[in-house]
């Protein structure tokens, strides 16, 4: 595979083994649809597979040998065309076959001709890169061959013309080797040693394997090591034609004066003594050439006429010539050899004449490029004496005129040398790119640029090509084929642009031309460039690479662009490091992002309440504290006291007496176990405070910690009590909570980049099982883990029969392939289900407990499929009774299946019609609806087979039993139907109207039936009170409403029955809202929500006064506590649910008093410590960096965790599992975003303007978050941008969509992880630095440095609050340029200087580029500030002579690009990136300098005239000056110039405006200067 043109060509070389014919095939671009196919299936597609398809076709065949060829490669020919090379050892020949490219349609097609194919005589051969090697075919060089040829010598081949021969050294064969190892042409070598091979060639070097068994490297140089004469010859090979090259060759080479070609040391300044002295010497035999024929022809008048065709003529005519025959026979011969003669002259001075002029010109390109690099100044210099003499020996004045007015010492080698037929004027990029700055490339002369800038193929004069492309697409221009309109080619980097500004930076980039590149560029010609970039930097295309952000000093987009690419860790590669080197030395990659993992230290890490006597203890949150959540909360210490509320690993305080008796021992029992209940519910909380918040290493094992249900005795110091095992049985106590500790550990880890790997797993799998690694199971699966356990794994843990083992594998394997349907987990899951068992399968006595986690683990594996065949199975399920031993626990079952239903059918309830009348009668039927049909029907339909597993029936009687499966029915009607405004199916799901329905409907299923009512009717719920009041019948509002009053119409058992039915079905309603509004931080939805948990707490005992409240009093009266607790605590957790991940104050400190009521306010029950525990949790989700999403995934996973059935212990599983409980993993979303500094790499804060979607609540809507902080869900976020002053603005456009928010590590996420970075402005401090604004560079501490003369007066004057000038910029900015520039301000050094006026002016462009953000113009300014005061020094008397003038070109730029932006040119939103007033100074300045000039117009007027200089350099370098800075032309233009307006001089002695139409590139104040010279001539 090679790259011709550019493009990358296949190459197949195939032998025919019976045939012995070699064949040589090409690849075709056949079809590239597949391109658009591979977008949409990347992922099945690699990235590293190109999507196209080829067609190979053979484009030569031929039988070249009995074997196949031992090498081939790819070489080129004379004129750059490729050939393929195929070295037949047998045969001891090289054949090369010649490849002719056609292009068609931006296609390069390949074939061979017949008689495109020679062969050359080679034992051995090889490529090498020897004669061009700054010529390159697309990116691959000009290659050259190295031939062995059979008589032992080494020759080198240019196509199929042999260049040279190569000598080994004799030294060879001695035993001592010179140290440098060369390939000579003038040595010869002892007879003893013969070449046997070459090989492992490496551009221009090559092995040479000898018939001793030595190998040596050898160099063919010919590549020299000064860069000027590499770009020299380079040009030549590039801008001759190929004879006129290989003859310069020949002098090159065959020149005795070339020795350092052969030389390894050869210094620079030879080399280049060397190239002048070849070039001098084609000047030489140019002028002998012209000497000769002028010799030759000054013959006398008679042999003129003899030797003339009209004698020849008339002899044949004239009979008298008759006489003189033999005579004239002898003149003829003479005049046909004297004719040959001329000719070869005459041909030979063409020749040399054609060579010089093309010479000429492509090193004049040179010239020009080397003009707009900084950094070859001395070069230029050398190059430009060559010039003039070439220029001189060929008589083009114009282009000696061009480099003398460059480098005004060269007036002493101006010589008189032969007039030349030409006016032709020398190219001058800084005339083109002066003209397209003013009028457009349009306007700009073509001739003007060199031959090689217009040619794609140079690499040599690049460098100018690049600046042109820019200026090209700055005015307009648009891509013409491979070309632009204004004729050079250029490469621009992928993105979208609408401004030729933007197109410019694209190009930029795609050339790979960064700021290092432009800082090289003279101050002029740059400012155009750095305008683009300044125009783009505020608000630049989004689709960008990362290349063109790191260019337009936008680290923060760069970032962001390779985060989403995932190159984030590899950003530092060349190219990038090329665009901002070396504004950007500072910066590295950002290691912060991971917000989990930096502690800031044991001092915010460590709490201690007021009874702790030990901090150190492991606690399972010591990793909460991060920069990140000191950044969120600061001096807040709301953390640490969630972190002690949920601490379960240290004993808690019991009080009591000092003196304690043994009442009191029992007292201490009674009061530890009540404890006991608060402290095993407490794990729940701690894992979703701690969800994914850790990263641990797959070398580490797993730690666990403690579950402490001792006490201790404050009053006693600190004395430890455990619980009493003869009173209570301690390990069925913590045999389960063990289970959730382990699962709040479990859930610590953050997900992985990668895999979790199964080693792991299986090293952290204890020898017995136990309840701690069943729980890790649990949480891995719910990160999605688990899918790397092998089914050997899994059946190995089931072979262990290990209960809490197997409910949190089969959980943990369901999370892990949820909805995927893996045919391998549901033999699994069906396994523990006996009614899906055949009849031959032998009974197994299963657990209830296992039945139902199986059952929800089934529906988890199924989700959204609705797999009919698996929904009928799971509706027989509700009805039907576990096959376990705990008839208790059928409820569970029941639950268990409905929830697997809903699941199954996940809000495609509406999609499935048809096909569920059956099965929604039956649900119906389960829920206790009067139209459903008897029990006969449906026990009908079970098989016999069913029946005979001898499973009964849940039936009271006739009817099944509703109190058991009412609650299955009702959830998998309210997930089925989830979202779809179904009337029909909620209108069936009412709650009942009468006082008859009251009394045979149970209060807590009125709960779920508004709960699953409202998941339907989705879109109606709202949080206000008119809309709780609305789900209330009006029988129960009456109910209510009579409270307090002597109604004797009602019965007390109505008014009981309408209190439990207030109370059940406003907290449904309170759920219901908590479920809508889950993790957006309604402000509404929290503030119901609250005061009707504050109206239940008040009911309970009153805590606070709620004047106003419309809420009915006194129903304690008519209702049990335990109900009350159960609605209080369920509102506070749908309340925490609404504000989860928030960290809510007001909802933290609800939370914390009813965590903390003493007994007296009834015993803790373990449900309600469970809700008030996971409530905490909820507030602050993941450590404040999640929260819940609302989609219908989620909603159901919310629903399973947040069943309102509330266990009454640690092992209560009857109605619930509370393995369950943990499923809102599921539903949580990491939208958790954070500012990065990418300046410093640590978080910050930001605002960011947020903007969310109209929805049928409200209209599109922004508001303002400061980060860190959590978005809303995807579903509605439209946008975000970072606004304020501070920060460089960035906006990201989102599609609003129902999809979960993106994973870690997603490369399709507009987010890293979360992470967002930003670059502050130079001049402004951080929000953590300043948080009011108070301390920018414009309001605090600068007008002590600038506002006085200079730093040295305010060293003088500083006290004890001096703060130093790099100290203060560093403040400000830690952009390096800016800070080494202060410090040399503060050099004492420069501080001892006379020259106060530069100091000062250093001080003020200091500030000029802080204040505005352009470090980069530090250069710009001083640049121009030090040419202007070089000029001016110089032109006074004060300096030596300067010996050259092209700071007057630059300057001239800079002024074009100041009128350019005035006259609209170029667009200027924000005015010009320099002061135009600094500009404008720097023309009067020079201006005012011309005027003290005495001899200035004397030498102008002189120049005009006759084209001589002054004599003496000091006034050659101020006309110089002055011809540059006011575009004065040739005199030869204006020889013709005078001889067009003579007419007008007869009419009108003024001619100003004339001139000013011939001369429009001349300033008006020169073109009045010329008229009236012309007028005095």
């Amino acid at each position: 595979m090679k790259e011709l043109y550019g493009q990358v060509i296949k190459f197949l070389l195939w032998l025919h083994i019976i045939k012995m014919q070699h064949s040589l095939w090409v690849a075709e671009i056949h079809s590239s649809n597949l391109e658009e196919k591979a977008s949409s299936s990347s992922d099945i597609i690699p990235a590293c597979v190109l999507p196209k398809k080829f067609l190979f076709r053979r484009i030569w065949q031929g039988k070249v040998a009995h074997t196949a060829a031992s090498k081939v490669f790819l070489a080129t020919d004379d004129d750059t065309a490729p050939i393929i090379c195929f070295l037949l050892q047998g045969q001891k020949k090289l054949l090369s076959v010649r490849l002719q490219t056609i292009e068609i349609n931006n296609e390069i097609l390949f074939d061979v001709k017949p008689d495109m194919s020679w062969s050359i005589p080679a034992v051995s051969a090889a490529p090498v890169t020897v004669t061009r090697p700054g010529v390159k075919l697309g990116l691959l060089p000009h290659t050259d061959i190295v031939v062995l040829a059979p008589e032992n010598a080494i020759l080198l081949y240019s196509g199929k013309q042999c260049l040279c021969r190569y000598l080994l050294p004799s030294s060879l064969g001695e035993s001592q080797l010179p140290h440098n190892l060369k390939l000579s042409e003038n040595v010869a070598f002892g007879s003893d040693v013969k070449i046997i091979g070459l090989a492992d060639s490496i551009e221009g070097r090559i092995n040479v394997i000898v018939n001793n068994g030595k190998i040596f490297r050898c160099a063919l140089r010919r590549s020299p090591s000064s860069s000027l004469v590499n770009d020299c010859i380079t040009a030549m090979a590039e801008g001759l034609c190929s004879s006129s090259y290989n003859h310069f060759l020949v002098l090159l080479w065959g020149d005795s004066d070339s020795s350092y070609l052969s030389k390894f040391d050869s210094s620079v300044d030879s080399e280049w003594d060397s190239f002048c002295s070849i070039m001098m010497r084609m000047c030489g035999r140019f002028k002998g050439s012209l000497a000769e024929h002028s010799a030759s022809a000054s013959s006398s008048s008679w042999e003129f006429l003899i030797n003339s065709q009209f004698h020849r003529n008339y002899c044949k005519t004239n009979s008298f010539a008759s006489i003189f025959s033999s005579g004239s026979l002898d003149i003829q011969e003479l005049g046909h050899q004297q004719s040959s003669m001329e000719a070869k002259l005459s041909g030979e001075s063409s020749f040399y004449s054609e060579l010089l002029t093309k010479s000429l010109e492509s090193l004049h390109a040179v010239y020009e490029c080397l003009k707009l690099n900084n950094l070859r100044k001395w070069d230029l210099e050398l190059l430009s004496g060559l010039l003039c003499s070439i220029a001189n020996s060929l008589g083009e004045r114009s282009y000696i005129d061009h480099y003398v007015r460059d480098f005004p010492a060269l007036v002493e080698k101006v010589g008189t040398g032969p007039d030349s037929l030409s006016w032709k004027t020398p190219p001058s990029l800084f005339r083109w790119l002066e003209i397209s700055l003013q009028r457009g490339y349009n306007s700009a002369d073509i001739s003007d640029l060199p031959s090689l800038v217009c040619n794609d193929e140079s690499s040599v004069v690049s460098w100018a090509r690049k600046i042109v492309s820019f200026y090209s697409l700055l005015s307009g221009a648009e891509h013409v084929g491979k070309k632009l309109s204004s004729g050079v080619s250029c490469n621009i980097a992928a993105g979208s642009y609408s401004t030729g500004e933007e197109h410019t930076v694209l190009a930029m980039v795609g050339e790979n031309f960064g700021l290092q590149q432009l800082d090289n560029l003279p101050s002029g010609i740059s400012l155009p460039l750095r305008h683009a970039l300044d125009k783009c930097r505020e608000s630049p295309p989004t689709d960008w690479p990362a290349a063109a952000y790191f260019l337009l000093g936008r680290e923060d987009l760069a970032f962001s662009c390779l985060a989403h690419n995932g190159e984030l860790e590899t950003w530092n590669n060349a190219n990038l490091l090329s665009m901002s080197t070396p504004y950007m030395l500072h910066l590295h990659p950002v290691t912060i992002p991971s917000t989990v993992s930096d502690p800031i230290g044991p001092d915010s890490a460590t709490f201690e309440d007021a009874d702790s006597i030990d901090g150190s203890m492991t606690d399972g949150m010591e990793h909460i504290f991060t920069a990140t959540t000191q950044l969120r909360y600061g001096r807040d210490l709301r953390l640490n006291e969630v972190r002690r509320l949920l601490c379960s690993a240290r004993p808690v305080a019991i009080q009591t007496s000092v003196n304690p008796n043994a009442s009191d021992q029992d007292l201490q029992q009674a009061q530890l176990w009540q404890l006991a209940q608060r402290t095993t519910a407490l794990p729940f909380g701690r894992g979703a405070f701690t969800l994914a918040t850790i990263f641990t290493l797959l070398t580490e094992a797993f730690t666990v910690p403690k579950l402490v249900l001792a006490g201790r005795l404050p009053a006693q110091q600190n004395a430890t009590v455990n619980l009493d095992p003869n009173i209570r049985n301690i390990l069925e106590l913590k045999s389960w909570p063990e289970f959730h500790n382990a699962v709040a550990a479990g859930l610590r880890l953050a997900p992985l980049q990668g895999k979790m790997s199964r080693t792991w797993i299986i090293y952290n799998k204890p020898k017995e099982p136990n309840a701690i690694h069943a729980g890790l199971l649990l949480a891995l699966g719910l990160h999605g883990y688990l899918r790397v356990l092998l089914i050997t794994d899994i059946y190995k843990y089931l072979d262990q029969q290990h209960e809490s083992t197997t409910v949190g594998l089969m959980l943990g394997l369901a999370a892990s392939y949820r909805g995927s349907m893996h045919p391998a987990m549901s033999k699994v899951f069906y396994l523990h289900i006996p009614a899906r068992l055949p009849s031959t399968f032998p009974e197994l006595e299963l657990p209830t407990l296992l039945q139902s986690a199986a059952l929800l683990s089934l529906g988890l594996l199924y989700e959204g499929s609705s797999h009919l065949e698996i929904m009928q199975m799971l509706s027989g399920e509700i009805g039907r009774g576990s096959a376990g031993d705990n008839v208790h626990e059928r409820e569970a079952y029941a639950v268990s299946s409905g929830f697997s239903l809903g699941l199954v059918a996940l809000g495609r309830g509406l999609e499935m019609l048809g096909s569920l009348d059956s099965l929604l009668d039956r649900l119906f039927y389960y829920i206790g609806g009067k139209e459903a049909h008897n029990e006969r029907s449906y026990s009908s339909a079970l098989s016999n087979d069913e029946h005979n597993r001898g499973v009964g029936q849940m039936m009271d009687v006739a009817a099944v039993n509703v109190h058991v499966t009412a609650p299955g029915a009702i959830v998998a009607l309210a997930l089925m139907y989830l979202k779809t405004e179904s009337e029909t199916i909620s209108s069936r799901l009412s709650i009942p109207h009468t006082s008859y329905d009251l009394q045979h409907v149970r209060p807590d299923f009125m709960m779920l039936r508004v709960i699953a009512r409202n998941l339907i009717m989705w879109s109606r719920v709202y949080p206000s009170k008119e809309w709780v009041q609305s789900q209330i019948p009006e029988i129960v509002k009456n109910g209510v409403k009579s409270l307090g009053d002597d109604n004797e119409d009602l019965e007390e058992t109505d008014i009981d029955t309408a209190v439990k039915a207030y109370v059940n079905v406003v907290t449904g309603a309170c759920i219901s809202i908590g479920l809508r509004f889950a993790g957006t931080r309604d402000g509404q939805a929290e503030e119901l929500l609250y005061e009707h948990a504050v109206y239940f707490l008040n009911e309970i005992k009153t805590v606070c006064s709620t004047s106003g409240s419309t809420f009915p009093k006194g129903i304690s009266h008519y209702i049990d506590r335990g109900t009350l607790e159960i609605c209080l605590h369920l509102t506070v957790l749908s309340l925490s649910v609404v504000m989860a991940g928030s960290g809510h104050l007001r909802t933290l400190r609800l939370l914390r008093f009813l965590r903390g009521r003493h007994s007296a306010d009834g015993p803790p029950n373990y449900g309600t410590q469970m809700t008030i525990s996971l409530a905490i949790g909820f507030l602050f989700l993941g450590g404040g960096m999640r929260t819940f999403s609302t989609s219908n995934s989620a909603i159901a996973a919310l629903l399973i965790a947040l069943y309102p059935r509330l266990p009454t212990g640690p092992n209560d599983n009857r109605c619930h599992l509370q393995a369950f409980r943990h499923l809102y993993v599921l539903a949580a979303e990491a939208r958790w975003i954070q500012t990065v500094d990418v300046d410093t790499g640590l978080p910050v804060f930001a605002p960011l303007e947020v903007t969310v979607k109209e929805t049928e609540h409200y209209s599109e809507t922004s508001y303002c978050e400061v980060t860190p902080c959590i978005l809303p869900e995807r579903a509605t976020l439209k946008s975000i941008r970072v606004c304020g002053p501070r920060y460089w603005p960035q906006v990201i456009n989102l599609v609003p969509e129902e999809s979960p928010w993106w994973s870690p590590g997603s490369r399709h996420g507009p987010f890293n992880s979360g992470i967002l970075y930003i670059k502050r402005k130079v001049g402004a401090c951080s929000y953590i630095d300043d948080p009011i604004g108070c301390q920018s560079l414009l309001s605090r501490a600068m007008h002590k440095v600038f506002g006085l003369k200079n730093s040295r007066a305010y060293n003088a004057n500083r006290g004890d609050g001096y703060v130093s000038l790099d100290q203060l910029v560093s403040t400000f900015s830690s952009d390096p340029s800016l800070i080494a520039f202060s410090q040399l301000c503060c050099d004492p050094s420069w501080n001892s200087r006379s020259d106060d006026d530069f100091h000062e002016f250093c001080l003020q462009v200091l500030f000029e580029c802080m204040s505005k953000d352009r470090p980069a113009l530090l250069q710009v300014y001083i640049s121009l500030y030090t040419a202007i005061g070089s000029i001016g020094d110089f032109i006074i008397g004060e300096a030596p002579v300067s010996a050259e003038t092209l700071s007057v070109s630059s300057l001239k730029l800079a002024l074009t690009y100041s009128e350019a932006l005035l006259s609209g040119s170029l667009a200027t939103p924000k005015g010009s990136i320099v002061q135009s007033v600094f500009v404008g100074s720097l023309r009067k300045r020079l201006e005012d300098l011309f005027l003290c000039s005495t001899s200035l117009r004397d030498d102008l007027a002189a120049y005009l005239k006759s084209g001589r200089w002054p004599s003496t350099e000091r006034r050659a370098v101020i006309l110089s000056l002055y011809l540059q800075w006011f575009g004065v032309p040739t005199p030869s233009v204006i020889g013709k110039v005078a001889e067009r307006i003579k007419p007008v001089r007869k009419i009108s002695r003024s001619s100003v405006a004339l001139l000013r139409l011939l001369l429009p590139t001349t300033h008006v104040t020169a073109i009045k200067e010329i008229d009236e010279l012309l007028c005095s001539f």
